[in-house]
């Protein structure tokens, strides 16, 4: 979905307002504030564009707060203000913060070479040994010696990419950074955010942003890629007459070359080891506030992974995270009542904004208010839709609990004690299970918390179900899928879902209030709605080493055990767990040959049906690991 269209320039003006006061914020940013162009020399003689919002009052001195994007800082020209005032970062303006926007190395109006996801590099000696922690560290040295009436106080905060240079901004080193905030930072593209999840590739997140993003051009510009035209706007469609990966190829063309970079390693290798955030996060400077969404379709594992590798690899770090109920950058928009259908009973946006951001920075950077209370984990839960603020994520008093798959469809606690027991079912790459039941163009946001009902349906879809809960089940933590499956192919991809099954009389109170956008009265039916809790997929040849994939055996049952990301719900008294099992997620994830090979260099004549078995006996025991906690 073209990465919420680049994180709509990292998610800063996009939002909906009051057009009354949207004239009114605008006329008073423009009133208070002035606008500077300016190009910052970096070591190595490369200048970054760069816009700078200065408050015009001169009674104090006022923070720097940052934000470095492959996405444009755009409106360009210094009469054009970037309309901040359109969501909470009008609380930075009315707090006076100088609000700085690059365009990073490479990118729109900024000089130098772009290169995706660019590595850390640890041993920089010569100018010419740059990566994105010293462009940061530049960029930052330059603010603070050139800037009148700044405090020497600097922060970094960002969404999506702009998050994954928040994290490379954290590594700068420079003493000026004194508070970072990544939000769904990118950090590990082949296990789990964005364009591959456990190795499988995500299809149609990765070609609707590649069709908009790294092209080349040969000098800085203010216009973006035109992108492409497709014949037809049923995403399911458009993806499976495409066909198979070099098909996809061919329409991207030669000049994104990341894009051939990602055929080229179609395993965990060098390339994608160096451009692993998490193995740099050691001895991290400046306060951390890391934020993502539970339901974060892109970036959700970004947030649970960059904040646990600063608490085991930088232990004295002042490290804390946020997580609520949100799509992508929702948290940064003024409505976090629901997604989809499901509703959170208040405003988790504006309740991040006033308790959580704000009060993060104001601390760090003007050492004014509470922000230091913040706590170390505020996690958001849904089921029982309320904020926790905890000691530590996950909780102390977390207890693993396998959840075992029976004969009949059915759930349990207990191991199944009979034998030669397992359910089946054929998948047809010509007819892959849909992530969603809608036609649609761009890959929705809703989808993390779609109704399951479609899928539950399906003959390639298996259904297992708990008896109707007698007590309240809070999960937090991480969720491990432990199966032990067969395919009559070599390889096979296995998506495991966890759903929330409401009871049959469920229902929202018809004039459920909302504080900004007001939730019409819902008529989708949500008695027995099959809420996803968390679903993730698992490229089969990749269950024991990411590194060296292995083949199937065919008909022979294997192990297939994979880590879901983290997840905080409450299964309410009444309701049910479900778990579902499928072998395609399209056009979400690309399909699999169900031929161990290299799949981006698959044919279409490559995709063959398989018989998939999913064991659930006393020997062959699969089961559901849930994190249980109080």
């Amino acid at each position: 979905m073209r990465k919420w269209l680049l994180l709509a320039c990292a998610a800063l003006f996009v939002f909906p307002a009051v057009t009354k006061a949207v004239n009114q914020d605008s006329l008073w940013m423009y009133t208070h504030y002035t606008k500077k162009e300016v190009y910052i020399p970096m070591r190595d003689g490369v200048k970054l564009f760069t816009s700078i919002y200065l408050p015009k009052d001169q009674s104090e001195k006022h923070p720097i707060l940052m934000t470095r994007t492959p996405y444009s800082c755009a409106p360009y020209g210094e009469t054009n203000f970037r309309p901040l005032y359109k969501n909470h970062h009008l609380q930075y303006l009315k707090e006076g913060y100088i609000m700085v926007i690059q365009d990073v190395r490479g990118t729109w109006m900024s000089e130098g070479k772009f290169v995706n996801v660019r590595p850390f590099n640890p041993n920089k000696k010569g100018k010419n040994d740059i990566d994105e922690a010293s462009d940061t560290y530049d960029t930052i040295d330059w603010l603070v010696k050139n800037l009148a009436g700044n405090n020497g106080n600097v922060g970094i905060f960002g969404t999506s990419y702009p998050g994954f240079y928040s994290t490379m901004g954290a590594l700068s080193g420079h003493p000026a950074l004194k508070a970072v905030s990544p939000q769904a930072p990118v950090t590990d593209w082949f296990i789990g955010d964005d364009f591959h999840h456990n190795g499988a590739f995500m299809l149609s997140d990765a070609f609707s942003f590649y069709t908009v993003f790294d092209h080349p051009h040969p000098k800085p510009t203010k216009v973006g890629p035109k992108g492409i035209e497709y014949y037809t706007h049923d995403n399911y469609k458009y993806y499976l007459e495409t066909g198979a990966l070099p098909n996809f190829s061919k329409i991207i063309g030669d000049s994104v070359t990341f894009w051939h970079e990602m055929y080229a390693h179609p395993t965990y290798d060098s390339f994608w080891q160096a451009r692993n955030v998490r193995n740099y996060l050691k001895n991290v400077k400046p306060v951390m506030l890391v934020v993502g969404g539970v339901f974060d379709a892109e970036d959700c594992f970004g947030a649970w992974q960059t904040y646990k590798a600063i608490e085991s690899q930088s232990p004295k770090t002042n490290n804390r995270i946020v997580m609520g109920p949100w799509y992508h950058g929702q948290w940064s928009s003024n409505d976090g009542t629901h997604l989809g259908n499901v509703r959170f009973g208040s405003n988790t946006s504006e309740y991040y904004a006033n308790n959580l951001e704000v009060p993060f920075f104001n601390y760090y950077l003007k050492g004014k208010g509470q922000g230091a209370d913040i706590a170390e984990a505020t996690i958001f839960f849904t089921g029982k839709n309320e904020w926790k603020k905890l000691a530590q994520w996950p909780p102390a008093d977390m207890k693993e609990q396998p959840l075992f798959l029976q004969p009949d469809g059915k759930l349990a606690f207990t191991q199944p004690t009979v034998s030669n027991s397992f359910s089946e079912y054929i998948s047809d790459p010509s007819k892959p299970v849909p992530y969603t039941e809608d036609v649609h163009f761009s890959r929705t946001i809703s989808y993390m918390t779609d109704d399951q009902r479609f899928a539950s349906r399906r003959p390639d879809v298996v259904v297992f179900e708990s008896d109707v809960l007698d007590k309240d089940i809070t999960l937090a933590g991480p969720v491990i899928a432990d199966i032990v499956a067969s395919t009559t192919g070599t390889d096979a991809d296995f998506v495991v879902k966890l759903i929330d099954v409401f009871p049959n009389d469920f229902k929202y109170e018809e004039d459920a209030p909302s504080e900004h956008r007001r939730v019409p009265s819902s008529t989708y039916p949500m008695g027995g709605y099959q809420m996803l809790v968390r679903g993730e997929i698992m490229r089969g040849k990749f269950r024991n080493s990411f590194e060296k994939p292995e083949a199937f055996v065919p008909g022979q049952p294997t192990a297939v055990k994979f880590t879901l990301p983290d997840v905080a719900h409450s299964f309410q008294k009444g309701h049910r767990i479900m778990i579902q099992i499928q072998s395609s997620w399209f056009p979400l994830a690309d399909r699999n040959p169900q031929q161990f090979m290299d799949i981006y260099k698959a044919t279409d004549k490559d995709f063959k049906k398989a018989d998939i078995k999913i064991y659930h006996d006393a020997t062959h025991a699969s089961k559901v690991i849930l994190p249980i906690s109080q």
